[in-house]
């Protein structure tokens, strides 16, 4: 069951240690037994967190909110009006400072619906905040507090973590403030249902209070905002995820210029590239994704069929729906995307011209 949490965490480069044993001593004739090559990234594994999170945590806030009315499902909502109390209810969550000026970084979730949300910082402080906008397709959200001088993070887009580097949580959890975990990156491009994130897994304990907070390397760069565990408790059990900081940092922008985002659009419906759809198309073994509608009039009309099997954008490999629709999503309106297509067992390239998803299209 995913779960949608409030979490901080901080990524810090796993560094592979090499233990190498001693042969035993045989005589003179025995040969020495072969040394096993170990990677050994530049600086070793730290002996200790503390210096990272010392250094982030003062950039690292907890997010605080109230909404009037009942939550989906409560039945105090279905009371006639002006009957009883009006509901409040509470929420919590994590967030991080991206200017020095005040803009905080969080989950849409931890904001959504929320009439009033308070900031909380490290040192105490606490800003009533203004929602600049949000994202729900890539539950992302931007606040705004009024302040200066404040203690920031930036975005590691260009460094993401690999598989096995040391990750380190920082967050809110269960509304206690500032708390730190540590784990490991699990795995990259999982898919949890989401059409624009691919997340990476992490392992270091999240929970409830967390969604929103910074995942960061050891230089102290956001490697991903931490967004959801995998959980039949409800609690952790070492599968969390974020999302990448590369997407996070260009919808943030995106967020801080205009209150919203812009994404391509083709007109197009997507499915995976099954062995059983391949097999009937000719395809066997092809990875990909194929086109299952086009829409009348829309960008690829005249242009992309159903039944063709998209490889690549861009030059880039696809393997699923979920990379196509990335693909496309990130592609600039007005710009010519190409798609390398496979029709009627025939290889072609195809090129579209990319509309701006219309707002009110379901995710």
């Amino acid at each position: 069951m995913i779960r949608r949490t409030t979490v901080l965490l901080l990524s810090v480069a796993l560094a592979a240690l090499g233990a190498c044993e001693r042969p035993a001593d045989t005589g003179p004739a025995a040969a020495p037994a072969p040394t096993p090559i170990v990677a050994a990234p530049a600086g070793g594994a730290p002996s200790s967190f503390a210096p990272i999170v010392k250094q982030v945590s003062p950039a690292v806030v907890s997010i605080d909110t109230l909404a009037l009315g009942a939550a989906p499902g409560d039945w105090l909502g279905q009371l006639p009006p002006g009957l009883g109390a009006v509901p409040v209810r509470r929420g919590a969550g994590s967030g991080f400072i991206i200017s020095a000026d005040g803009y905080v970084v969080t989950n849409n979730h931890v904001v959504e619906g929320a009439q009033q949300v308070v900031v909380a910082l490290a040192d105490g402080r606490q800003f009533p905040a203004r929602l600049v906008g949000r994202d729900p397709p890539t539950d992302l959200a931007v606040l705004k507090i009024d302040a200066r001088g404040l203690p920031f993070v930036s975005f590691a887009a260009s460094a993401l973590p690999e598989v096995g580097d040391w990750v380190v949580a920082v967050g809110n959890p269960f509304g206690l403030g500032g708390t730190a975990t540590a784990g490991i990156v699990s795995a990259h491009g999982r898919e949890i249902g989401e059409a624009y994130v691919s997340y990476l897994q992490i392992d270091a304990p999240i929970n409830s209070g967390n969604s929103g907070g910074p995942s960061f390397d050891l230089q102290g760069r956001v490697v991903g905002v931490n967004t959801a565990i995998f959980s039949p408790t409800g609690g952790s059990v070492g599968i969390g995820f974020a999302i990448p900081a590369d997407l996070a940092e260009n919808v943030t922008r995106q967020l801080i210029r205009a209150g919203r985002v812009t994404r391509g659009y083709l007109g197009v419906g997507v499915a995976d590239l099954t062995p059983a759809i391949a097999y009937q198309l000719g395809a066997q073994g092809q990875r990909g994704a194929v086109i299952a509608t086009v829409e009348r009039g829309g960008p690829a009309a005249g242009a992309l069929q159903p039944g063709d099997i998209v490889t690549a954008v861009g030059g880039d490999s696809i393997t699923g729906a979920g990379g196509l629709t990335r693909a496309i999503a990130s592609a600039q309106p007005g710009s010519g995307l190409t798609l390398s297509v496979i029709r009627d067992r025939q290889r072609r390239e195809v090129t579209v011209k990319v509309a701006s998803r219309p707002e009110n299209l379901a995710s």
